[in-house]
């Protein structure tokens, strides 16, 4: 028993390994560990009784967290906008712009897939909304099964890391760190990623083009009446468009100082790409709606179409991360200015009644529910192994990994790369992240740079075959039978499961890749923060030490000397006459102000 005693925390973390081997559910294997060490150790004497007096009051303070509000307002909108049809027009409008180049139906299903991850935030709707409309169009037209699979799964997962992503925010709340940080952090990373994918697939149109056939042109239906494509128009607005949104970024620093009434030199490049697009966005809308209100005909069929499809996910882009980037809203209010603008464009756009809310309201309660036994389960996890200890095992366990902070971040992201095979962001964010974070904090890494560096790698345990999410959700949805299209009456064969495992290979070892990239560069993350003020200490103490010298000159004069004339019953001499419980030297011991400010000045001076 003294053995267990004295190794209490990893018979625990034992102990939690076992209830999840047993099969109970995470929420439960967490509180069921945590309860049952817990008892025992007050039992052996590990910890006193009055540590689980504390777990009421831990409870509490999750169900007061505001910043987990968010979690249920962005999954509603997603929901809501999964339900509205946006998702369907985007990749039927994207579609027919990319439709002639090869490959296009899957660049449109990535950038389909980065604007759907911008405005709602949930994964399953993503794939499940793209699996149902672009996997059909993209096998009707001979796409590589493979290749369509693990594109719908991978611009699907596109949700996990650009903000407004719902494992950023338990990221920053187990972190301790701002949700807005994190969100800013990410916004490089994850277009990077979107970027990378691109990459692949337009490799995949040069070296292996019948993989990725481009659309006939009786599949192209947004032509003119002359039967030409409308492609010179939509350059244009997109010109003008992309001109006035660089013009905007180039004078940011100019617009903040006329709205603040202050100077302001530098603005965070996420707040000029978010609010660039959105200005460069206002004015192709402004076009279109000109053109379309006194009928001048400037404009093409597809040009219109594009411009007035894009409008509402880039309108609720900037209700939600750009209120938060420009500092108008918090996470939390963002999410629920989005839930609103996505129940309003539903009712509008007549896609949204009564039944279809109920849906996404059931959703979201389930998932609200979900994630907070899961926080239930891990805040009774984490009191008991704290009080265990359990910190100091895990960092003496890590920091005597060799190659320091190089060591740890390669150990640690190999280590949640295999976890992900078996558990989600959810759970790694509740199981693992409390254990590493503050270990990375005591090393002197960002906890910022480490919330996105750890959200990209778990963004594989969507993808990791066979236990990905995406790949479940894409095979409900993807057919398991022959079928005859509808339009062409060709017969389709079946998407077989280890095509879907095999067409999400290339794009987890691309998300290797993303980590190692912030790996060796953090700047990609931390460039994109608020710069911390920077305190110069030596012009700080000589300041003070100016300010004591002179009112110890002004102690001296006659004014001083006035002062003490002045008290009753003393006299000039007795102003003067040093206290006779005062040190000899005039000053107060070791407590003297001006002998502590130079040793602590000659001290910063000597560190630098």
């Amino acid at each position: 028993m003294e053995f267990i005693a004295n190794n209490y925390a990893p018979f625990m973390f034992a102990g939690l390994v076992v209830f999840l081997l047993l099969g109970f559910p995470v929420a439960f294997s967490l509180g069921a560990a945590g309860l049952t060490f817990g008892f025992l150790g007050i039992e052996l004497g590990v910890f006193p009784s009055s540590v689980m007096a504390w777990l009421p009051q831990r409870l509490i303070g999750i169900m007061a967290n505001d910043t987990l509000l968010a979690v249920p307002f962005f999954t509603l909108m997603g929901l809501i906008m999964e339900r509205s049809g946006m998702a369907e027009d985007l990749l039927d409008t994207i579609g027919q712009v990319f439709g002639p180049l090869r490959g296009g139906l899957a660049l449109a299903v990535i950038f389909v897939g980065a604007l759907l991850a911008a405005t709602t935030g949930v994964v399953a709707a993503s794939v499940i909304s793209m699996g149902l409309i672009s996997l059909p169009i993209m096998l009707r037209y001979g796409y590589d099964r493979s290749l369509s699979s693990g594109v719908i799964a991978a611009s699907g997962t596109l949700a996990q890391i650009i903000p407004p992503s719902l494992v950023l925010i338990l990221m920053a709340d187990q972190l301790g760190r701002s949700v807005g940080d994190m969100y800013k952090g990410a916004f490089i990373p994850g277009f990077m990623l979107m970027g990378m994918y691109v990459l692949w697939v337009v490799a995949l149109a040069i070296f292996k083009p019948k993989a990725v056939p481009a659309l006939p042109p009786e599949a192209r239906i947004y032509r003119e009446d002359d039967g030409s494509s409308g492609y010179a128009s939509l350059a244009i607005v997109m010109a003008i468009s992309t001109g006035v949104a660089i013009l905007l970024a180039a004078h940011m620093a100019e617009v903040h100082t006329w709205w603040q009434g202050k100077e302001v030199l530098q603005v965070p490049t996420d707040e000029k790409v978010v609010t660039a697009m959105c200005g460069g966005t206002f004015i192709a809308f402004v076009i279109a709606s000109l053109n379309k209100l006194f009928k001048l005909g400037l404009l093409s069929r597809l040009a219109e179409r594009v411009t007035f499809v894009l409008i509402p996910p880039l309108l609720l882009i900037f209700l939600v991360l750009g209120t938060i980037f420009l500092g108008i809203a918090t996470p939390t209010e963002g999410g629920a200015m989005g839930a609103m603008a996505a129940l309003v464009m539903g009712f509008v756009r007549r896609r949204l009644d009564m039944a279809l809310l109920k849906q996404a309201l059931a959703s979201t309660t389930r998932l609200a529910s979900f994630v907070m036994f899961i926080m239930i389960g891990a805040t009774t996890f984490s009191l008991v192994f704290q009080a265990a200890d359990g910190p100091k095992w895990v960092e003496h366990l890590l920091t005597g990994l060799p190659g320091g902070q190089v060591g740890f971040l390669i150990v640690v992201n190999v280590m949640i790369f295999f976890l992900a095979f078996f558990l989600d962001y959810f759970e790694l964010s509740f199981i693992v992240v409390p254990l590493l974070g503050p270990v990375a904090d005591k090393m002197g890494i960002d906890l910022i740079w480490f919330g996105v560096l750890l959200a990209v790698n778990m963004q594989t345990s969507f993808m990791h075959p066979p236990f990905g999410f995406a790949l479940f959700f894409l095979r409900s949805v993807a057919p398991e039978k022959q079928y005859i299209d509808r339009i062409t009456g060709k017969v389709i064969e079946p998407v077989t499961t280890m095509q879907i495992y095999k067409g999400a290979i290339p794009f987890v070892l691309i998300q290797l890749v993303m980590v190692g990239t912030l790996i060796a560069f953090p700047g990609i993350v931390t460039g994109a923060l608020d710069k911390a003020a920077v305190v110069d200490m030596n012009s700080v103490g000589a300041e003070m030490l100016q300010q004591l010298n002179d009112s110890e000159d002004y102690g001296s004069g006659s004014d001083a000397e006035t002062y003490g004339a002045g008290e009753p019953g003393a006299g000039a001499s007795d102003a003067a006459a040093p206290d006779s419980s005062a040190p000899a030297d005039g000053g107060y011991g070791s407590d003297d102000p001006m002998k502590a400010l130079q040793e602590s000045a000659g001290a910063a001076s000597s560190a630098q």
